[in-house]
């Protein structure tokens, strides 16, 4: 059985010689699947003296954290999960000020600091807003691993330039730490940390290794013993074991399920008819079948025999799925929802009667400029959903693109999707290699850096060209570009040279999509989209047709003005002339 994430918890919390306690803290260790897809969350809030209300504060701050964080996507970052976590409970706490009678003096309001720390794989991911601590121990040191957002006056006392609720937008510090088996850390309060020294610390800790709750009661006496007049709170994290690099859904089914066997027509297979071959390729083998249960028609994809015994390709196999899943949108194709058991290791999939935008290409070799636009719009319309998810396609190109008979296009194949979140447990193949098509594929790919959403918008802007022309804009000299000096060869081959009547606008726009340097591309692709309809004034600036085409009228006019001018001059310097 593979091992799991474990970690051990003491945590203890005391109001002290206050007479409410301010502090608030809470950890969550969930069961599998979001041990491996969200971490295991420990979390710590401070109240501010100066609030009537604080204490309100921290406990909705975290309370809201833990239920909230844990449902944001499995394919976000732990970054980008908790920051828009974080991000709304400031809005809330900020917003609960402004309408009490707190409004103009913030400092008394809906206030708290907000330490977390987020263990997921065989990272800690440490988010940190105020004047709490987090520590790791060292031998007997502490290492404090977050800064304290406090202002020092000259009397010696300190105000909160950070906390949660305190202004309209928030600035959370981050920091990454990677784990080893045996690591400890603590969070702690201003009412703990000030009070007590690291050697006491780490002694209690080493002395009660097995009942870390009594340690951590032990530290927060000590601290009341040398006069600490505030709430304490501290939780004591040690890691007991941690996972391997390959713990997660996928390769788990791909571990309990054995392949299928060679599918025919008419065969029966897991609760499904097979009516026909649709395609095969070196990857996997694509058969149209139909649910015994529903009557509906489906596909079925089974990898092909050459690639059963490469761990990494059956893994980006399983992945189409798993990306589908997590997708609602009507440009991405949808899975099959599964309502028996699966006895094979296959994926189902939605059947899409239609023809791949390859296909199309071919049966229209000159389609019009807004029958383009209106397909890339829609193209444009998946790949945002798969990034706002923080997902990366890869592999776009015609036959990974599919129209049914309304219209509608859709994306598919997500074998090469990079997924951010699961790159954080290291269970993806190696991004470094090139997974989509060449001649589709992004030119940084081929300088071995990892993608970004421009690269998708690169593979977009190529397929618009191809649309266009019949051509890629760079030809098959993006493949062998594998330097940047190479890179900074290619030479686009404006539209407007073909015999293609293209405005010069449209050429402009898809030229910069489609830029070897991702950093001179779109920053989003809406904008690229917005180009492709709506003329961008710096291009019209820079490819206005001269004069004398736009209004020859005007022209002459204006010549005829300044040669007159010229005339009177001549005459007023040069009388005689007269």
């Amino acid at each position: 059985m593979t091992q799991q994430l474990s970690i051990s918890i003491g945590q203890y919390s005391d109001k002290g010689r206050k007479a409410i306690n301010q502090d608030f803290h809470a950890a969550r260790m969930p069961h599998e699947p979001q041990l491996s897809a969200k971490g295991i969350v420990i979390a710590l809030a401070d109240g501010i003296s100066s609030s009537e209300v604080s204490q309100f504060a921290s406990e909705a701050s975290i309370k809201g954290f833990l239920e909230d964080y844990y449902s944001t996507s499995e394919s976000w970052t732990v970054k980008t999960s908790v920051q828009r976590v974080l991000t709304a409970t400031n809005s809330w706490l900020y917003s609960q000020t402004r309408n009490s009678r707190f409004r103009y003096t913030l400092e008394k309001g809906y206030v708290c600091t907000f330490s977390t720390l987020v263990v997921k794989s065989n990272t800690a991911h440490i988010f940190h807003v105020g004047d709490t601590r987090v520590y790791r121990v060292q031998d007997r040191h502490l290492e404090q691993l977050t800064e304290d957002h406090c202002l020092w006056v000259p009397e010696g006392k300190s105000y909160l330039r950070r906390a949660l609720g305190m202004r309209e937008q928030i600035d959370i510090d981050y920091r990454a730490v990677s784990l080893e088996q045996g690591d400890i850390f603590i969070l702690a309060t201003d009412g703990v940390y000030e009070f007590t020294d690291e050697k006491f610390v780490t002694g209690a800790i080493q002395k009660n290794r097995d009942n870390l709750d009594q340690a951590a009661e032990l530290i927060i006496a000590e601290a009341l013993q040398r006069g600490s007049n505030d709430n304490l709170t501290i939780q004591i994290v040690r890691i007991d074991t941690l996972p391997p690099h390959s713990a997660n859904e996928v390769v788990q089914q791909l571990n309990t399920l054995p392949f299928p066997p060679e599918l025919r027509p008419r065969m029966q297979f897991d609760g499904y008819e097979i009516l026909r071959e649709l395609h095969m390729s070196h990857r996997s083998h694509i058969y149209l079948a139909e649910d015994k249960e529903s009557g509906e028609q489906v596909v079925l994809k089974i990898p092909a025999v050459d690639l059963r015994s490469d761990a990494a390709a059956l893994e980006r196999f399983l992945m189409e799925e798993w990306v589908a899943r997590r997708i609602n949108n009507a440009h991405v194709v949808k899975p099959c929802q599964h309502t028996r058991k699966r006895n094979y290791l296959y994926i189902a999939m939605e059947y899409i009667e239609g023809q791949s935008l390859g296909q199309w290409m071919r049966d229209n070799s000159q389609p019009d400029l807004e029958t383009v636009r209106t397909l890339s719009e829609q193209i444009a319309a998946g790949l945002r959903a798969l990034h706002r998810q923080e997902m990366l396609h890869q592999d776009l190109r015609p036959d990974n693109i599919m129209i049914d008979r309304n219209g509608t296009v859709r994306l598919i194949d997500f074998g090469s999707t990079r997924v951010a979140g699961l790159s954080e447990i290291n269970t993806m193949p190696d991004q470094q290699a090139v997974l989509g098509t060449a001649q589709y594929s992004a030119p940084e790919y081929f300088l071995g850096e990892t993608g970004s959403t421009r690269s998708d918008q690169y593979s977009l802007g190529a397929i618009v060209y191809q649309m266009l022309s019949g051509k890629l804009p760079y030809g098959p000299a993006v493949a062998r570009a594998t330097s940047r000096s190479a890179q900074r060869q290619l030479r686009y081959q404006p539209l407007r040279d073909g015999e293609r009547s293209i405005p010069a606008w449209v050429d402009d726009a898809i030229c910069k999509a489609v830029h070897p340097n991702p950093a001179q591309r779109y920053a989003e692709i809406s904008e690229f989209i917005h180009d492709l309809r709506h003329p961008n004034q710096a291009f019209l600036n820079k490819t206005r047709p001269p004069l004398i085409e736009r209004n020859p009228v005007l022209f002459w006019k204006g010549l005829s003005l300044i040669l007159f001018v010229i005339i009177l001059l001549l005459l007023v310097d040069h009388p005689a002339i007269k």
